[in-house]
């Protein structure tokens, strides 16, 4: 297993893995209607991350080493979705969007607006949103 931690990154709670960005932990399916409703005035952005997987790691770190924008931008928001998977399962239901993991996910007024999963989130450029 050595090889595979450094290569993609001892796997953490999320906690550990949240520190680097302003993130709000998103582990409710209330919170799904607030990030709705604030989405109409405000960016909001999910990112799926699955604690069980290597390239999930590999894209958040790649993600949070590339991210330049301010909390006066946007709203991050991190799912664990192997501790909240109600929660993972009903973004999919409320967004419309198919499950995968990693996976980004932008909102504004009321629906998403851009998708991405695997490398593929990198290659969003948040600030064309905001």
């Amino acid at each position: 297993m050595g090889i595979f931690n450094s290569l993609f990154g001892a796997f953490k709670s999320v906690k550990t893995v949240s520190e680097k960005l302003p993130w709000k932990d998103l582990n409710s399916l209330d919170q799904l209607n607030i990030i709705e409703k604030k989405s109409i005035t405000k960016l909001q952005v999910i990112f799926k991350y699955s604690t069980r997987c290597g390239v999930s790691r590999m894209v958040l770190n790649q993600f949070e080493n590339s991210y330049n924008l301010s909390e006066d931008d946007l709203d991050l928001y991190f799912l664990d979705l192997i501790n909240y998977r109600d929660v993972s399962n009903q973004v999919g239901y409320k967004f419309q969007v198919l499950h995968e993991s990693p996976q980004l996910l932008v909102i504004k007024n009321g629906v998403v607006v851009a998708h991405e999963s695997h490398g593929g989130i990198n290659g969003i450029d948040l600030s064309s949103f905001v």
